[in-house]
């Protein structure tokens, strides 16, 4: 099998749960984007965040040009990417216990406020307690997931178990806990391909897919703010002539709600 095959086949894949994700999560992609517009009306702040992998969905909406400018990054150290060494260790920090709570009390959140938390699986214990305990501050709770880590039996799993067990001793999942739920609909393995000769499914979508589920609720929170008279706060490019000066002006408009500048 060639190498252009196979490229062609991921991309089949990654188009055709996109439309999935468009089709079957249109009306709570809305809600999302009301939430975020109610946040925003209300004077509250926003947060995204998310570990290992997840991370770069909630990046590819913080600091974004044509994206809005009060959506800050929540960081947990250690697990935000691939950034520390070994890597592994990141993937051992979202199982340890009483973090997520330590890193929100520390953080500007407060009632009233909106996080996106962003874990395919749902199942560990850093995206459950982060969940759990944001919307015990008062936090809206947005949770993007594969819901299917929590209903679909691993092909070599335990029988019975009706999905990959939680690592949370409430043996709960990110999507029972929180306001909103977007179904990534990625599954189980986040490999899309198999092939002859390639012993292990590879070609993970789940970063295609969950980047534009966040910007499609960028997209429908602007669409909402501007349904209801309010300017949204958007960045343009520092590589277009003004955008600069205008980054400027909403930044200093919002500066009490931006906290990647400081």
């Amino acid at each position: 099998m060639s190498e252009n095959k196979l490229a062609g086949r991921f991309f089949d894949a990654a188009i055709g749960l996109l439309e999935r994700v468009r089709d079957e999560e249109a009306d709570t992609i809305a809600a999302a984007g009301s939430a975020i517009a109610d946040t925003v009306a209300a004077g509250g702040r926003l947060f995204a965040f998310g570990a290992g992998h997840s991370s770069l969905a909630a990046q590819d909406v913080v600091y974004r040009a044509g994206g809005l400018a009060l959506m800050n990054l929540l960081t947990v150290p250690g697990v935000v990417g691939v950034d520390v060494m070994p890597a592994t260790l990141g993937s051992a920090l979202e199982r340890v216990d009483g973090l997520a709570g330590a890193v929100l009390d520390s953080s500007p959140a407060r009632s009233g406020d909106l996080l996106v938390i962003i874990s395919l699986s749902g199942r560990n214990a850093l995206p459950v307690e982060m969940a759990m305990h944001a919307r015990a501050l008062g936090l809206t709770v947005i949770g993007v997931t594969s819901v299917a880590y929590a209903t679909e039996t691993l092909p070599h799993g335990p029988s019975g178990t009706g999905g990959t067990p939680s690592r949370h001793v409430s043996g709960t999942y990110l999507k029972d806990h929180c306001d909103i739920v977007l179904d990534s609909k990625i599954a189980v393995g986040d490999a899309e391909l198999t092939a002859e000769g390639i012993e292990a499914p590879f070609a993970p979508a789940s970063t295609v897919v969950t980047s534009a589920l966040m910007q499609a609720t960028m997209a429908a929170a602007a669409g909402e703010l501007v349904a209801r008279g309010i300017e949204p706060p958007l960045l343009r490019s520092g590589n277009v002539d003004g955008g600069h000066e205008w980054n400027g002006r909403v930044m200093d408009a919002y500066g009490d709600r931006i906290f990647y500048r400081r």
